[in-house]
């Protein structure tokens, strides 16, 4: 896996509960109980309705790769990605794998929770 430590999130009041999961090695997701659907990135109001009738709702951490770039020349190398989330969402994140050039569209991932230079975990995902 890559050796790259992720830059720091900042966090806001609304979406602490986020960030507070990804350190207990949860991923929450926001969902409009308007239409029902999931939606990343967490905020208070719903991106379908423009209503504040939402809640966080855990999610599996299951995905599939939507699409990646690989930065070889980054040092260290490293993947950026949208990993299509089980229960609908698009998030954007990075891949994790020792071999870069093994990562494919469509691939199953699954969430790893990674250490950034403050210690907030963040959510990455990895081959399954």
């Amino acid at each position: 896996m890559q050796d790259r430590i992720p830059p720091s999130p900042q966090i806001w009041p609304e979406t602490a509960a986020y960030w507070d999961a990804a350190n207990e090695g949860r991923l929450l997701l926001r969902r409009c109980l308007d239409t029902g659907r999931a939606y990343h990135y967490p905020r208070p109001h719903s991106p379908f309705t423009g209503s504040d009738n939402t809640e966080w709702m855990p999610a599996s951490g299951k995905g599939t790769v939507y699409s990646l770039s690989v930065l070889p020349r980054a040092q260290p190398p490293y993947c950026i990605a949208y990993v299509a989330l089980a229960e609908g969402p698009i998030m954007l994140s990075n891949l994790l794998a020792d071999d870069l050039s093994s990562l494919r569209i469509g691939q199953p991932v699954q969430v790893r929770f990674v250490a950034s230079a403050d210690g907030q975990m963040v959510p990455m995902f990895e081959p399954c």
